[in-house]
């Protein structure tokens, strides 16, 4: 618990010094973290239309359960890209890259929270699920309409509604 509370911990330092970087927010607070951020679509929009910053994006990819092959194909880039665009300084991903980064930011929040465990939620992400027609929930975050489905069923095991 000591571990994902410091790694929660940076990441909304990171979140926060993206923010007040990029003019997106006037005055960064420590107390907005993740889970406002990704709450507030308006900021959201605008945080897309900017782009991640790499180092946003290292923090982040510590909280989403995925190796870098895995992000590379989710982000549809070569992993040779991801690699190359890690030495970059202020390196900022485009926007349709942006959204698909906080998209499974906002999975893995959702994810973490109903499984308590990054190891638990990946071992459900990698899971054929009956209630997703025995589809791997990993495999569905590859689009929005399949994300949905993810969430959905997340929400309902949050609430003890199994398939």
């Amino acid at each position: 618990m000591g571990l994902k509370s410091n790694s929660e911990e940076k990441l909304n330092e990171a979140l926060n010094s993206y923010l007040g970087q990029e003019g997106l927010l006037s005055e960064p607070s420590s107390s907005y973290g993740l889970g406002n951020f990704l709450q507030d679509k308006l900021l959201l929009i605008e945080a897309i239309q900017k782009g991640v910053s790499f180092s946003l994006f290292e923090h982040i990819q510590k909280l989403v359960p995925l190796q870098d092959e895995e992000w590379a194909d989710f982000l549809n880039v070569s992993l040779k890209t991801l690699q190359r665009n890690r030495k970059l300084s202020n390196f900022h991903f485009k926007p349709i890259h942006s959204e698909k980064i906080f998209e499974l930011a906002e999975v893995s929040q959702l994810g973490l929270q109903v499984f308590d465990s990054p190891n638990q939620f990946r071992a459900w992400l990698n899971t054929p699920n009956l209630a997703l027609a025995n589809h791997l929930p990993k495999d569905l975050l590859q689009n929005s309409y399949g994300k949905e489905l993810v969430m959905d069923e997340l929400h309902r095991i949050n609430h003890g509604i199994f398939a």
